[in-house]
């Protein structure tokens, strides 16, 4: 018998059973917070795991099966010029209308195919930081002072960041750089032409099917429009997905048009876009999985988006659960409080002391934000007291950062590169902030 590893299964049941025993179900701070854990956990699967990380895994598995090694690192890696690589993952976050947990696989994919660590933490922090949805509405709702600082903060950090990554850690980026230099230059499958059709119908699916709603005064804007028809636009790029999934992808015409009925039935019948987007993604996989031509690349492609999946999900679900216990839950109209009253929060960022900039980066780097929703969060904040600077920070820093999103770093990048990265955007996120305060 192993007795450390029997001593450990003992440690843990005692634990457990201590924190069962003496469970504070009698408090009604410990009980909201269990309402927030359980509401944000709820909103976070029907919404968010839907309309987000399910096309986004499959996006992570285009890169990761049918974007050659070569591709990648010609883009991201040693042999591509810095300032191509650096620009390239600076402005992705306004083609991606993602959160900081939706560009994680994304992040994964383009880090594991070879992507320089300073372009590759670029990307992951840009594609959350700069979308242009985002920062329009802080623009209209926060101002547009608010607005332009927080494009100019959120581009020249996502650069400064991943410069700063590289540095640190140029030993090790060296010698990756040397290895790259002598990978030979593999030729695509197919024309990139081909490959970019299938990437961006399935990214405009993402972008178009979490198109946020605008203000109730606003009907007359483009983002109105648009946000009005969202899931007919989602529908037309469905049927770019349906003609490259024939045509590219060369797989049964007659597989793909009965799964485009089904999901086009569905629609219909059913009503519910949630329900349609999942027969959708089910419907793509399952024709993909069944696909017996000799290369195998689009069984590969549902099976690596699976292993991106099996990755990451437990993580964010672990720390969604964490999230929503000690912080609460802040999504649309819904706010309910965790262990750490609101209150709190909004005394501590008051001001434009150091303190209050570095608690609200700190507040925003563990809490989670979906796509546009810390907007009216921060908006509440500003009316409770919140400082012009701490809320600046707060914006920094909490689309590209949250509980969740550090646990799936860490299982990329390892604990001691996740420290560094989230100690450097909480740094210049509080430096950020406390000059806009001034100024």
């Amino acid at each position: 018998m192993e007795t450390k590893k029997e001593l450990k299964i003992l440690i843990g049941i005692i634990v457990v059973f201590l924190g069962i025993f003496f469970m504070p179900v009698e408090s009604q701070v410990f009980n909201t917070a269990i309402d927030a854990t359980l509401d944000l956990s709820k909103w976070y699967a029907r919404e968010h795991v839907i309309l987000c990380l399910l096309p986004a895994f499959l996006i992570a598995g285009v890169i990761s099966v049918f974007v050659s090694q070569g591709s990648v690192i010609k883009y991201f890696g040693a042999k591509a010029k810095r300032w191509v690589a650096y620009t390239v993952a600076a402005v992705s976050g306004t083609i991606l209308a993602v959160c900081s947990c939706t560009i994680l696989p994304l992040f994964s994919s383009i880090h594991k195919r070879g992507a320089g660590l300073g372009p590759a933490v670029a990307f992951l922090y840009s594609g959350p930081a700069i979308n242009i949805l985002a920062i329009i509405l802080t623009a209209r709702i926060l101002g547009f002072e608010m607005g332009v600082a927080r494009i100019i903060g959120a581009v020249s950090f996502s650069v400064i960041i991943g410069l700063i990554m590289a540095f640190i850690y140029r030993k090790e980026e060296k010698a990756k750089a040397e290895e790259q230099m002598n990978f030979p230059d593999v030729p695509e499958n197919r024309p990139l032409w081909q490959t970019s059709i299938h990437f961006f119908s399935l990214v405009l699916i993402l972008v178009f099917a979490n198109w946020g709603s605008p203000s109730s005064e606003d009907t007359s804007s483009l983002w109105f429009y648009i946000w009005s028809y969202k899931w007919h636009i989602t529908g037309i790029f469905g049927l770019v997905l349906v003609y490259s999934m024939i045509k590219i992808l060369k797989l049964k015409g007659w597989q793909v048009l009965t799964g485009a009925a089904v999901t086009t039935l569905s629609a219909l019948l059913i009503g519910n876009p949630l329900i349609t987007i999942v027969i959708g993604i089910a419907t793509v996989s399952s024709i993909a999985l069944m696909d017996k031509s000799e290369d195998g690349e689009n069984r590969e492609w549902i099976i690596s988006s699976w292993g991106f999946a099996k990755q990451i999900i437990p993580l964010l679900a672990i720390g969604v659960v964490i999230a929503g216990f000690l912080l609460g839950s802040t999504h649309d109209t819904t706010s309910i409080p965790g262990v750490i009253p609101n209150s709190w929060v909004a005394w501590a960022v008051g001001g434009n002391s150091l303190l209050s900039n570095f608690f609200a980066s700190i507040v925003g780097a563990f809490m989670y934000f979906a796509t546009l929703t810390e907007v009216p969060i921060i908006q509440g904040l500003l009316a409770s007291g919140m400082g012009k600077g701490p809320a600046l920070a707060l914006l920094l820093a909490g689309p590209s950062l949250s509980l969740p999103n550090m646990l799936v770093i860490r299982g990329v990048m390892g604990t001691q590169k996740t420290v560094v990265y989230v100690l450097v955007v909480v740094v210049l996120s509080t430096i950020a902030g406390l000059i806009f305060g001034y100024i």
